[in-house]
């Protein structure tokens, strides 16, 4: 990351936050978009600053958001670089009032993240690629080894690595969390694996990964390769493992994912 760009990064998330904060907890009206997922006025507020702020940091470089995921292909497939942003990754948790929703912006080149900043809204708290304060994952699991796994969905594959996971560990204890807040627990060393067998988008995952990397971690498709954000018609990743890039137990994991 630029030096110069990383205080405003941050600071143009954390105002995100802010913004959906004024509407958390309250009555809020929620509309359903084509794709049935739900949006709020809170999820448009954080996008509209957050648009207009990356271009104001840097107009050469085009922003796609889900609130605006229109752009055709044929355009986004000539952008060489490009900020992929998620105003509100968690909106069903945000209107059940759960604190689990963030928000995420990261820069990506040529299909790959070049960084990422993920904000906890309801903390204050922002995790970023390459963080001065650096954050770690944890290489060797403590007595308990802690998968990580979406509040609101599965797969039946997902479920049958979870019953591997449970051979393979003497003690596992699985973590239900909501949104890009799976990856940040996992940087922080405070889980050990998150699998998702199940479909994101990108934006749901790509600032994670920056922050994912920046602190010793990795998230990889089912073929052990990082995962990637190439331009598409339909935004949606393959399953993927997040995990710590150096951990004790990662071949023993890869190697069971192989085996589903």
């Amino acid at each position: 990351m630029k030096d110069a760009w990383r205080q405003p990064l941050i600071e143009l998330v954390r105002q995100a936050g802010a913004a959906i904060l004024s509407y958390w907890r309250m009555d809020i009206e929620v509309a359903t978009k084509a794709d049935a997922t739900p949006v709020t006025a809170a999820d448009m507020a954080a996008h509209r600053l957050l648009c207009d702020g990356l271009r104001a940091l840097e107009p050469a470089i085009p922003v796609l958001s889900e609130e605006d995921c229109g752009i055709p292909l044929a355009e986004r497939a000539a952008w060489q670089r490009w900020w992929l942003v998620d105003p509100l990754d968690g909106t069903k948790e945000f209107i059940a009032g759960s604190e689990e929703f963030t928000v995420n912006v990261a820069l990506v080149e040529h299909g790959r993240v070049l960084f990422g900043v993920v904000g906890v809204p309801v903390t204050g708290r922002c995790d970023v690629g390459g963080s001065p304060e650096p954050i770690r994952v944890r290489e060797t699991s403590a007595e308990t080894f802690t998968v990580l796994a979406s509040r609101r969905h599965s797969s039946p594959a997902q479920e049958r690595l979870l019953t591997g996971l449970e051979r393979h560990f003497a003690s596992l204890r699985l973590s239900a969390v909501g949104s890009s807040l799976k990856f940040c627990l996992l940087a922080e060393g405070k889980a050990d694996f998150y699998p998702r067998l199940a479909a994101t988008s990108q934006w749901d995952t790509a600032a994670a990964q920056g922050v994912l990397e920046g602190a010793g971690g990795e998230l990889l498709d089912l073929h052990g390769v990082p995962l990637r954000y190439p331009p598409t018609e339909d935004f949606l990743n393959g399953p993927f493992l997040a995990l710590p890039r150096a951990a004790a137990w990662r071949a023993e994991v890869l190697q069971l994912v192989r085996e589903l």
